[in-house]
């Protein structure tokens, strides 16, 4: 063993060693005192994990006999987990102190869940692709239910934790299929059998493996989790669910469909595609008559997953440099909604999450209805907002690969989901006004909102050329 293969997996070392570090500190310092210290440490953490990137873990290639990989898609999709990571630590400051609830445990499990997604991403075995699932998904079920003392919050821990023990049980027998019937669970030696002869029993630990990723990504039909969790869990937790594991375990199925079932395309691919449209169906017309706003969200991500799908059924090199590029538009929309989330308080301070109390927002604080409108309109795929380009993308690819009609059905599906972005700008804009909230006094949650609506206006388009090479080199690291 050389120190290039343990250089490979330089994030994950960083993450495990220092994560136990700071838990050792929660267990012996006065919780009170330290939460805040303990964030901050945890994001140089997660900043170390992003430079170290740079060497080794990021084109060591195939190590530790096949079961990780230091690959350049790897290296994309981990830069994506930590940054959204680190944002979503540093949001949640602020509103667990004023919630009373700031223990300094909740770093770590964010960095714990980012050693299980480094994983996942890197995966090159199915034993490893369930390690780092499951080590994601502990972390996140605590997460959950970080808030105690309130009963949303412990029923959507209840909630996630029963369904993710399901999908888990899915995922496990689809993997035990196909070890059983191709004799490995290397996605080289998968890949290897499925080119030789297709099985039934391959075919049906396909389906399965693909439904428990489907839990994981909140697609049709595996989504029931989401709108529930997305309303009981802390906003900052629900900000954290809908960007770094969305990306994650799109990532891991990328690499699962073309790495192991690539030889089966044509079998997967209808999958996709179906789970694609079912999920744009249900998150544009199930998000029409929600009046909470972490609801809408929340059908908004699943609708956004089925977008990134259309380049998923592309199965081709453009195709996944495309997806890629649409989560890292994806994540900068979503986490810039839910930090205007945070900022709906009232007048003593607690949190409003009603569309209702957005009425006449851009009277009484128009800075933050311009941001909002921003990140709304970004959403909705309206041009010339980057979330325009996004779907641009995968609907490009999706042509390319001779899927015209899937691309076709994409188009007329979004104008259905710009009817409740659409629905939100209305009420801030033209609505009579309610009652004020509580004026924003974050600094860090406003540099985050102003960075993250500059980064999806036009002038987002600056940062194309580097997210086209990026992104391109991700997929050409799968091809």
């Amino acid at each position: 063993m050389d120190w290039t293969t343990i250089l490979a997996v330089a994030p994950e070392l960083i993450l495990t060693l220092g994560g136990t570090d700071l838990l050792l500190v929660c267990a012996f310092g006065k919780q009170y005192r330290i939460g805040r210290r303990v964030s901050i440490y945890a994001v140089l953490l997660l900043v170390a994990c992003g430079l170290s990137l740079l060497g080794p873990a990021g084109n060591a290639g195939s190590v530790w006999g096949g079961l990780y990989n230091a690959d350049a898609f790897a290296a994309f999709s981990k830069v994506l987990i930590y940054a959204t990571a680190a944002v979503s630590i540093l949001m949640a400051i602020r509103f667990f102190e004023r919630a009373g609830e700031m223990q300094p445990e909740y770093p770590v499990l964010i960095l714990f869940a980012a050693l299980g997604m480094g994983f996942m991403v890197s995966a090159g075995d199915l034993m490893t692709l369930y390690i780092g699932l499951e080590i994601q998904s502990l972390a996140a079920y605590v997460m959950a239910s970080f808030m105690r003392r309130d009963t949303r919050s412990a029923e959507a821990g209840l909630k996630y934790f029963v369904l993710g023990a399901l999908a888990s049980g899915i995922l496990l027998y689809g993997v035990s299929l196909l070890y059983g019937f191709t004799g490995t669970t290397s996605f080289d030696g998968i890949a290897a059998a499925m080119a030789e002869d297709m099985s039934t029993g391959e075919l049906f630990g396909l389906v399965f493996v693909l439904a428990g990723l489907a839990f994981k990504i909140s697609a049709v039909p595996f989504h029931m989790w989401t709108p529930d969790v997305y309303e009981g869990a802390p906003t900052p937790v629900t900000a954290f669910f809908a960007s770094a594991p969305k990306i994650a375990a799109v990532a891991l199925s990328v690499r699962v469909v073309i790495d192991a079932m690539g030889p089966a395309t044509e079998d997967w691919q209808q999958i996709v595609i179906f789970v694609a449209l079912a999920s744009i169906i249900l998150g544009a017309v199930a998000a029409i008559g929600q009046s909470n706003i972490k609801r809408l969200l929340a059908y908004s991500s699943i609708n956004n997953i089925g977008f990134a799908l259309i380049g998923v059924a592309a199965a081709t090199e453009a195709g996944v440099a495309a997806t890629m590029s649409y989560m890292a538009i994806y994540v900068v929309m979503t986490l810039g909604a839910f930090l205007c989330v945070l900022q709906m308080r009232a007048a003593d301070g607690k949190p409003v999450e009603t569309i209702e109390s957005l009425s006449g927002l851009s009277r009484t604080q128009p800075w933050l209805a311009a941001a909002l409108a921003v990140f709304m309109f970004s959403l909705a795929g309206i041009p010339p907002l980057l979330g325009f380009w996004a779907k641009f993308l995968v609907f490009d690819a999706a042509v390319a690969a001779g899927l015209f009609s899937l691309a076709v059905a994409g188009i007329a599906l979004s104008v259905i989901g710009a009817y409740y972005y659409l629905k939100i700008i209305k009420t801030m804009y033209f609505d009579d006004a309610a009652p004020a909230y509580a004026p924003a006094d974050s600094r860090i949650e406003n540099g985050l909102i102003v960075a993250s609506a500059l980064a999806v206006s036009p002038l987002g388009y600056l940062l194309l050329p580097l997210l086209a090479l990026t992104s391109g080199n991700a997929a050409a690291a799968l091809f």
